[in-house]
């Protein structure tokens, strides 16, 4: 992740938030004597949220992490949608 200073994310705001959005890149704005930010897109930080809410739950993280595996292993069975 990228690194810019508080006075390089004003001069550039527009920019800066443009590339965010665009490049799916999260950016840490560093600030004298303050604790450093991170901007992101509103699209990357719902998925964010929507990730840690899918994995809040130990049963559902479980399940997740279990259907990922058996993907990965090939350990899945194909069907045709029925279509209406």
């Amino acid at each position: 992740m990228d690194a810019i200073t508080y006075t390089q994310a004003r001069k550039n705001f527009t920019q800066t938030m443009n590339n965010v959005c665009e490049n799916h890149s999260p950016i840490i704005i560093t600030r004298q004597n303050a604790s450093p930010v991170v901007m992101m897109s509103l699209e990357d930080y719902n998925g964010v949220e929507e990730t840690l809410y899918l994995l809040r739950s130990p049963k559902n993280a479980e399940h997740i992490t279990k259907a990922l595996q058996d993907l990965k292993d090939k350990k899945y069975t194909e069907r045709k949608l029925i279509e209406k």
